[in-house]
């Protein structure tokens, strides 16, 4: 029990910190399609630094490390409940050890169980096969991307779409209204697994069995792999691209899948995965616990084609850089400053910045801040944080998605007089009011670029709120050289706005297309 302890942390820990080959290329041949002098070109050079970082540092590709959901297949006889234990004691050392961020939250008193278990937590499939050896494979998906799945029940209506009946025509309908309707929140470009038929719960599980599936095989059945060429192919014509800043990659897979239905049910499922794209196997001998192979080819082969890489990054940023106007801010910031902003402006903040997300933001609505945020940064991430002997130290630091705010950001810049709000995907016409109104910036960092912002964190000032969870505490950051890009200005310019008018003009181009 304790070697096949070891090798589940071993796997835990690959898949947190390593993204495999098949997702790398993807990631790489996205990178060749994209204009290496625009918004989206700099976020796909950042997203192949933080992978290259999080590799080197053995640290989560993105701080959001996702629900584990465990698919294992063993031997008749092998003790299912050992396995699960293993499993569970695994999970505790990877969280205490900073591989996992502490995602396990009760629904009900939102209480943050500290060690990723509890009831539901982790997700755990088992089979029995006949085979002689145990397969367990392990994803990563994180609460941006998870919260971009969607379901369709044949026939609907599509906005920009029309009426998708139960046919092969009907399902690329639904499928490309998913990529759509994702937009940057999911952290594009992305992966989509699709699940045709089952009920509204195994429809949802054949989708995300499909993200098993290796970005470079071929579907067996011909129709469904000419769908997912199809898919593939238009929806990157959408213009979304990477982080929704509008360019040429939106969509780097897409899978599908079939099961029989109901006569009376017809559901189209989709679960769609960000870039970090977190997911490995390996097989197991049951007599000895010890891993015998991995399933997906491993990430960390260093090669002349990385190093080639790193100089077309380091020429991408000295472009991009070139044709954006690059301001620095030190904290508290001044309204004047705000107001001299553009959609498309890079900023460097240094000084403090707070995080702050869900929780934090329902708390504030109805008190008073524990400091003042005159002027100041609030970031929407749940930073992976470590304590040691010399205090706390930032482990990994991405933007989560900040569409979720939306109900309260705008009341909490009027109240507090906050300058920027950082995050990914963008957000609503509340925010985009309150901005113009009061004088603020939204800010879109790199989503699941964990590392490479981890790094601006120099200092842990203090942390408010730990009752709340790791995730959801705020946490006071000094930062040095921490880059995101305007989105949103005080002027009522919003590209998130921009890119998903287009794209829905684009989606509606692919109306009357006739797929049989």
């Amino acid at each position: 029990m304790q070697q096949i302890q070891e090798s589940i942390y071993e796997l835990i820990v690959e898949t947190s910190t390593n993204l495999p080959g098949d997702v790398r290329r993807a990631i790489n041949r996205g990178k060749a399609r994209e204009n290496q002098a625009t918004r989206a070109g700099l976020a796909l050079s950042t997203i192949s630094k933080n992978i290259t970082m999080a590799e080197e540092q053995v640290s989560p590709i993105c701080q959001d490390t996702g629900m584990p959901t465990f698919i294992i297949h063993t031997p008749i006889g092998v003790n299912q409940l050992e396995i699960k234990r293993a499993i569970q004691a695994a999970l505790q050392r990877a969280t205490k050890e900073g591989k996992l961020r502490p995602n396990s939250v009760d629904s009900l008193t939102g209480e943050n169980s500290g060690d990723n278990l509890g009831p539901g937590t982790p997700v755990v499939h088992f089979e029995q096969w006949e085979n002689d050896h145990i397969d367990m494979r392990l994803i990563l998906k994180g609460g941006g991307c998870e919260n971009k799945n969607i379901q369709y029940s044949l026939p609907t209506e599509l906005e920009g779409l029309g009426r998708a009946g139960r046919d092969l025509d009907g399902i690329r309908k639904c499928i490309l209204h998913a990529v759509y309707q994702a937009q940057g929140q999911g952290c594009s470009a992305g992966f989509i697994g699709v699940g045709i038929g089952g009920d509204r719960t195994t429809g949802y599980e054949l989708a995300k069995q499909q993200l098993f599936r290796t970005v470079e095989d071929v579907n067996p059945n011909s129709d469904l792999q000419r769908l997912e060429d199809y898919i593939l192919d238009k929806a990157n014509e959408l213009g979304i691209g990477t982080m929704g800043f509008g360019g040429e990659v939106t969509l780097l897979g897409c899978k599908i899948g079939a099961a029989n239905r109901l006569p009376a049910s017809f559901f189209v499922s989709v679960a769609y995965n960000c870039w970090a794209f977190r997911r490995q196997g390996v097989e197991i001998d049951p007599a000895t616990g010890g891993i015998d192979k991995w399933i997906y080819e491993r990430g960390n082969e260093k090669s002349t084609q990385q190093a080639v890489a790193q100089v077309a990054d380091h020429a991408t940023e000295q472009t991009a850089a070139s044709q954006s106007r690059e301001i620095v801010l030190q904290t508290p910031i001044t309204e004047e400053q705000i107001r001299s902003l553009r959609v498309g402006d890079v900023v460097i903040i240094q000084g403090e910045m707070h995080t702050g997300r869900d929780a934090l933001h329902k708390y504030l609505l109805d008190h008073d801040a524990p400091v003042d945020l005159n002027g100041a940064v609030i970031y929407h991430c749940g930073p992976v944080m470590l304590k040691d002997e010399e205090g706390w130290h930032v482990k990994a630091a991405g933007p989560t998605t900040s569409i979720r705010e939306e109900p309260y950001q705008a009341e909490i810049i009027k109240k507090f007089g906050i300058r920027a709000v950082i995050g990914k995907g963008g957000m609503g016409p509340r925010t985009l009011a309150a901005l113009k109104e009061h004088g603020g910036v939204y800010l879109n960092a790199i989503g699941g670029a964990a590392q490479y912002y981890a790094e601006c964190f120099k200092k842990v000032n203090g942390v408010d709120f730990p009752e709340f969870g790791i995730p959801e505490a705020m946490w006071h950051l000094e930062v040095e050289g921490f880059a995101a890009i305007v989105t949103m200005d005080s002027h009522g310019d919003s590209l998130h706005a921009g890119v998903e008018q287009a794209s829905k003009e684009k989606l509606a181009s692919f109306k009357e297309v006739v797929f049989k």
